[in-house]
């Protein structure tokens, strides 16, 4: 890590613990499709062959829905200025991302069913070429960062 990111506002440890939750469902889902094509196949007669490979690859994807989250959450930061918003990601391949605030439209805040769950939020900080994500804030702590950049970015917040 260097000097850099640890000067960074960080998402809650929490974040990590709904990433992998994530991952489990999503786990879970091609698990159940994998075994309802075996089922079907030796029923039919057909090969069990790609039935076979997608439960291998499930063991590689069960290792990286425990593993990938804590390494990105150790390389994610972000600061605000009255310029910009920097963003640094990343788990191979690290990305710094520089957001000029006279190029955003607009901030939203978004809640899911395990984000409620563990009282956090993310930002979304939408321009023209894209959207940009923080994850896993304290709700608290995203409506205040929610409210700073739109400030900054002189956008207009219609639900106020």
């Amino acid at each position: 890590m260097d000097n850099r990111l640890d000067a960074m506002r960080r998402c809650h440890p929490d974040s990590v613990t709904i990433s992998r939750i994530t991952g489990i469902i999503t786990d879970g889902v091609i698990l159940l499709a994998a075994v309802a094509y075996l089922i079907i196949a030796a029923i039919f007669g057909w090969t069990l062959i790609p039935g076979w490979i997608t439960i291998g690859l499930l063991v590689l994807g069960i290792w990286f829905t425990w593993a990938v989250p804590s390494f990105t959450y150790k390389q994610f930061g972000f600061r605000v200025s009255e310029e910009e918003l920097e963003l640094r990601s990343g788990w191979i391949w690290l990305s710094d991302t520089l957001v000029p605030m006279t190029r955003v439209q607009h901030v939203e805040l978004e809640r899911g069913p395990l984000l409620r769950k563990y009282g956090l939020a993310k930002v979304k900080v939408v321009t023209a070429a894209t959207t940009h994500v923080i994850q896993a804030l304290k709700l608290e702590e995203a409506e205040e960062l929610k409210k700073q950049i739109g400030e900054l970015a002189k956008v207009v917040d219609h639900d106020e």
